[in-house]
């Protein structure tokens, strides 16, 4: 295996892009940064490509693109597929990256439709299926601070790449010397047709699906919107005012897109940290409710005007009320279809099982990632069933509402959302007024995340152990309540999902534990519910940290 300075030198020696040889002359003088960039190869996971920018093996740059779209494209051509969709957000290089990509696909006889400007990330997953794309790219790295960019992988479904799929691109990937892909220019290939951009036809037809969701408009509703100066800048105030809302505000300074993010240095809605211009804006303004979508417009977060002041909500109260709200709408318009079904997650609020209950909904767990969201969706589809769908949603602040994508849409939600939280004003009542009523039927549903950090070749090892000990030695009791069922996703059969390193166990008191390592840090990720009153669940919680604790500290 080659050491740092040898392939150090050798980018010096055949690297002929500009911005990358500025950052190779800087790595000549900074010993650490130098190994940082080139220890390891980018590794290429289920959702494709995140890291720094920068020079180097294991950072974005034109070449690490170059690398891993030859990859894919010599994938694609095994199984004859001929035609690839790609779209990018507002970080530093995206545009860039997606034009290289597009390069490279076209240089391969690939047809490319790229997009004329940035896009959420459910347009693409959109576009992938509206187009007939056997493969589709979106150079985003969502809500990761702004010195990171990245490249995700769709199917032909429109669904995050599959463990499998990306298995199998490893293999291309991996055989790929980046520096002999050669392309002609972006301008070459939209003359001779192989690269073409989509067309406002599409875009307006897919505004058209998001509106379709709708059960009612927002009239009488204010409200202010930030799009973290990301890619929800056009998309969500235009379907906000198809939804007449009485007043929409943009929070100037985060309106266009930035990749700096000079406002909020982490740009994620789920950040209270990232919201407090938005949450300025929207207390000056006298809103109703505050909405922003993270840079990729395919998270939302929302505070809510109290009497108290700007109330956040997390993304399993929005779930919920979603799942409630839809529910009851459909049924009351007559649109509800028999037996429909709600996807979550298996991290994600059992909350939304008894709000559903009522109207016979079917609750589906899927694991972690809105990709099997997707699956479900798919399968439904090929059943014919696709008409039962009513909601897809995962903790993380992700909502779907429709079948035309398979991803989650900030669009969609940010529609939503405005809807039912006119439709309560109107009852003189706001979201936080219903959660409030919905946990006064079923009980205070509080959510936590407790993480261990587990780091190096030492701690990975450990991890693996602690894990494969409490397999061998499942609890009984779990805080003082006995525990009544248990799920291994290892080898569970329950359900027809893949085999995954998670435990869940729920209590008789209705508590919960899910535990799982992270896919992408040395982390084990331990996801804590309680659901009695204030109270019981904070005793609940302080017990079960200090059991995990002895576990896992």
């Amino acid at each position: 295996m080659r050491n740092v300075e040898e392939k150090f030198n050798e980018w010096l020696a055949r690297s002929t892009d500009p911005e990358v040889n500025e950052q190779l002359a800087r790595l000549a003088s900074d010993e650490k940064a130098r190994t940082n960039a080139f220890y390891k190869d980018l590794e290429f996971g289920t959702g494709g490509l995140r890291g720094e920018l920068g020079a180097g093996t294991n950072c974005l740059n034109v070449y690490t693109i170059r690398k891993v779209t030859q990859g894919i494209a010599d994938c694609l051509k095994t199984h004859g597929s001929k035609k690839a969709a790609i779209s990018y957000d507002s970080r530093i290089n995206s545009e860039l990256f997606a034009v290289t990509a597009a390069e490279v696909f076209a240089a391969n006889g690939i047809r490319t439709f790229l997009t004329k400007e940035l896009m959420p990330t459910p347009y693409l997953s959109y576009i992938t299926r509206k187009t007939g794309a056997d493969a589709g790219v979106m150079i985003t790295a969502s809500h990761n601070p702004a010195r990171y960019n990245g490249y995700k992988v769709y199917g032909a479904d429109g669904c995050q790449l599959t463990d499998d799929g990306a298995l199998e691109m490893i293999g291309y990937i991996n055989k790929i010397d980046p520096f002999d892909v050669v392309t002609l220019s972006l301008d070459d290939y939209l003359k001779s047709g192989m690269v073409e951009y989509v067309s406002d036809d599409v875009t307006a037809a897919y505004l058209d699906e998001v509106f379709a969701r709708r059960t009612a408009y927002a009239e009488g509703l204010n409200v202010t919107y930030s799009p973290l100066n990301g890619t929800g800048y056009k998309l969500v105030p235009e379907i906000l005012k198809r939804m007449k809302v009485s007043r929409l505000d943009i929070v100037q300074e985060q309106s266009m897109p930035d990749g700096h993010f000079p406002t909020c240095p982490y740009p994620n809605p789920e950040k209270a940290e990232a919201l407090k211009l938005g949450l300025k804006c929207a207390a000056s303004n006298d809103s109703d409710i505050l909405i922003a979508t993270d840079p990729d417009c395919d998270r939302v977060g929302i505070a809510v005007r109290t009497q108290e002041g700007m109330k956040l909500m997390t993304g399993n109260e929005v779930g919920v009320l979603l799942s409630d709200y839809l529910l009851m709408r459909k049924k009351a318009n007559g649109t509800l279809p028999d037996k429909p079904v709600i996807v979550k997650t298996i991290v994600t609020t059992e909350l939304v099982r008894k709000v559903a209950a009522p109207y016979g909904a079917e609750i589906k767990d899927v694991l972690t990632g809105f990709k099997y969201i997707g699956d479900v969706i798919g399968k439904l589809e090929k059943k014919g069933e696709e008409n039962r769908y009513v909601l897809g949603f995962e903790e993380s602040y992700g909502y779907l509402s429709g079948t035309y994508v398979r991803d989650k849409d900030g669009v969609n939600a940010s529609m939503l959302v405005a809807e039912m939280a006119a439709y309560y004003k109107a009852q003189g009542k706001t979201l936080v007024d219903r959660i409030n009523e919905i946990y006064a039927l079923y009980g205070l549903y509080e959510h936590k995340l407790i993480t261990y950090e587990f780091a190096g070749a030492e701690g990975h090892d450990k991890m693996k152990s602690l894990l494969k000990a409490l397999r061998q030695h499942l609890p009984k009791e779990i805080a003082g309540s006995a525990v009544t069922r248990s799920v291994d996703y290892l080898t569970q059969t329950e359900a027809d999902l893949p085999r995954s390193d998670v435990l869940s166990f729920f209590t008789e008191d209705g508590s919960q534990l899910v535990i799982r390592p992270s896919g992408t840090e040395p982390l084990i990720k331990v996801y804590l519910t309680a659901c009695k009153d204030k109270k019981y669940n904070e005793n609940k919680f302080a017990l079960m940290k200090k059991e995990l604790d002895a576990i896992f500290a």
